[in-house]
């Protein structure tokens, strides 16, 4: 009865809705198809450019990097002159710079123009997920967030294809020659998208050339923050493991720490002068945890089934398939089934229920049961993921939904970066036992998770515009 009904609020959406849900699921489908693309030809770049797959790998953690500089500047045009324009500007930008890559000349010129698209990337989900939940009905918020996010495991999926489809035939620069068919989709918004009706009464009735000057000044204060981390995380990222750091002119581990002393008692006096921060660095938290327990469950998994299974490239390919799908799956599952328990609830259960799933997932042997394994466990994770959109923009405050949801996003995900080396050093430590690397990583992902989703509050179903 519960699931009918949700089904009947999203059957409800006037075609004006639709478009905009459409919209911006295809904006973050095909912004993480761009993002994905970059993960399939490593090798194939380091060949032409005569580097190793490390050098270019740093491609991918200068995007990463990048992110949460675009969801604050796109973010906060968009609470100022509107999410449509803003929103197709941005996909307009990350288009250019993925058909740019395929004509680089170098990998230094590479390496530019990932960190610029990192700075596009950043800035699609925020604005598209505001659009879209200021512009549909509370109850169809469930559903639609979960579908929403799930535009990040279709983009997977979709770059998993064009590595079959595009690659042997046509080279890294075909892929991301491929990568310019978002611009298409600003085509589609031009013609059917409107702009969010909650904006757009904000700005009939705010002075618009002094916008907001309370959240204005706290995200400004705290993107300073994040900058005085940049240099020491930075630098200790290079050429980093689990036991070991390479920490350039900072030396040790003490001279590390002492220089994150100013970003601490920076967070502290945020925190002590505006209230406000309070949910802020909340939020950045809470997202840390989140991205953690998808990159942890994502990140090396392909890398698990290749070095302890000895899978092929098809074998790996096709059980990716099917968890992205598990994933599309529980994220939609699970957005639908907040509207009836709640956010935090759906969350903490979703998570709760990839526990049981560790066996099955990291310690089966045979690709059959290991697919089966990957589509359980990524519909546990993304069905918790599934509720995070809604979840952020009902949490936002009202005058920075255009920046707040993509920002803290964005910021939890930088903070995890180094995800990826942690458990490599894990295996590297249990005698390259990804297994048991993967396994451990959930575990004490999910009860950080939990605590921390747990000691939050959640705002279901609060009306958009009266903030």
């Amino acid at each position: 009865m519960a699931a009918s009904s949700t089904f009947t609020e999203l059957r409800a959406l006037s075609r004006d809705q639709r478009s905009v849900v459409v919209a911006s699921f295809l904006g973050w489908t095909l912004d993480a198809f761009d993002f994905f693309l970059m993960t399939f030809v490593l090798s194939n770049i380091a060949h032409d450019f005569d580097a190793t797959v490390k050098d270019v790998s740093y491609g991918i953690a200068l995007t990463l990097a990048m992110r949460p500089l675009g969801a604050f500047i796109f973010g906060q045009l968009a609470d100022r002159f509107g999410r449509r324009p803003i929103l197709m500007i941005d996909i307009l930008l990350y288009t250019v710079l993925e058909l740019a890559s395929a004509f680089a000349p170098s990998l230094t010129t590479l390496l530019i123009l990932r960190a610029l698209f990192g700075i596009a990337m950043g800035g699609e989900w925020g604005i598209g997920s505001s659009l879209t939940m200021e512009s549909i009905p509370p109850r169809a918020r469930g559903i639609v967030s979960g579908f929403l996010q799930e535009g990040y495991a279709t983009g997977f999926l979709l770059a998993s294809i064009a590595n079959y489809l595009i690659l042997p035939h046509f080279g890294w620069r075909g892929m991301f020659i491929a990568g310019a068919l978002p611009a298409v989709l600003v085509i589609y918004i031009r013609a059917s998208v409107k702009e969010s009706p909650v904006w757009e009464t904000r700005h009939q009735t705010l002075n618009t050339a002094s916008p907001a000057k309370r959240n204005t000044k706290l995200l400004t204060l705290s993107l300073l923050g994040v900058a005085l981390a940049l240099p020491p995380v930075v630098i200790a990222s290079v050429d980093s493991g689990f036991l070991h750091l390479s920490l350039g002119s900072y030396g040790s581990l003490a001279t590390l720490a002492a220089s994150a002393m100013p970003l601490a008692l920076y967070i502290v006096f945020l925190i002590t002068s505006y209230p406000a921060s309070r949910l802020f660095f909340y939020t950045i938290a809470m997202m840390a945890c989140f991205n953690a327990y998808s990159h942890g469950t994502q990140d090396l998994y392909a890398t698990f089934l290749k070095l302890q299974h000895h899978f092929t490239a098809g074998q790996v390919s096709s059980v990716l398939i099917v968890a992205n799908l598990g994933a599309i799956a529980g994220g939609i599952s699970f957005g639908a089934f907040s509207e009836r328990i709640g956010r935090r609830r759906a969350i903490i259960a979703a998570a709760l229920l990839s526990l049981p799933m560790i066996s099955l997932w990291a310690y089966s042997e045979t690709a059959v049961m290991l697919a089966i394994g990957a589509f359980l466990m990524q519909f546990m994770v993304q069905g918790a993921w599934g509720v995070v959109p809604v979840h952020l923009n009902e949490m936002a405050p009202e005058d920075a939904r255009g920046t707040f949801p993509g920002f803290t996003y964005q910021l939890g995900n930088f903070l995890i970066a180094l995800a990826a080396p942690v458990q490599v050093g894990i295996a590297t430590s249990h005698g390259g036992d990804y297994r048991f690397a993967l396994a451990s990583t959930v575990v004490v992902v999910v009860v950080f998770l939990v605590v921390v989703v747990g000691l939050g509050k959640e705002r279901k179903g609060v009306a958009f515009g009266h903030g």
